[in-house]
């Protein structure tokens, strides 16, 4: 009996875009070792990029951190409907929330293991957004006033698990913490998803940043 054909593997196709050749190099050599991913193109600022959106047509831009706002905003202008990924060597909370407000679906750190970034790009493709854990709690040390925000007028639990969450804690922590069950952390952030209209932790960081940084800028 002959075998139904295997299905194909849906490839995610990265648009690189860093200044430095040799990062580029060592970048292209990492993504060839995966085989769901395929280097659409290498560029090494955001005008080659743009130039190339329509040849390469990348499900991902991996852009470094310092030109995101020269690309995202230009970009999206000539239709690319993609995600971005930056790439940070260190951590300026301000303008993360800028960049995660305005495009920008996930940052990475430059100490980062290839595993985590490999694991980044699929988040990212797949519709959700990847802020690392010590980024988190950074942007949750800069921007300690997050229960002001838009979610309305939450229940004092909902605020406690909500604090916990920007801290970076687990929900095995967040429930020591505020002295109650991992299931009802559990319970209680799914409230916090249907509020928002999310279905993962790093979804509802992203608009509490957005709405934060909107706030920022009245």
């Amino acid at each position: 009996m002959a075998q139904p054909p295997s299905r194909a593997v849906e490839r995610i196709r990265i648009l690189l875009v860093h200044p430095r050749a040799l990062f580029r190099a060592s970048l292209a050599r990492l993504l060839a070792t995966e085989r769901d991913l395929v280097l659409a193109g290498e560029c090494a600022n955001a005008s080659e990029a743009l130039e190339n959106l329509a040849v390469a047509q990348p499900t991902l831009i991996l852009l470094d951190f310092t030109i995101w706002q020269d690309l995202v905003p230009q970009a999206r202008a000539a239709g690319y409907q993609g995600k971005f990924l930056a790439m940070a060597e260190e951590i300026d909370p301000p303008h993360c929330v800028r960049a995660l407000g305005q495009g920008v679906s996930g940052i990475v750190l430059g100490g980062d293991s290839p595993t985590r970034l490999i694991q980044a790009i699929h988040v990212v493709a797949s519709g959700a957004a990847w802020v690392d854990q010590s980024v988190i709690q950074l942007l949750a040390d800069r921007y300690p006033h997050h229960e002001d925000l838009r979610l309305g007028s939450l229940a004092e639990r909902e605020r406690a698990v909500l604090k916990g969450i920007l801290a970076g804690l687990t929900n095995r922590r967040i429930a020591d913490h505020i002295g109650a069950s991992e299931s009802t952390v559990k319970a209680t952030l799914q409230h916090l998803f249907d509020k928002t209209g999310v279905r993962t932790r790093s979804q509802l960081i992203r608009i509490l940043l957005t709405e934060d940084n909107r706030s920022d800028n009245l």
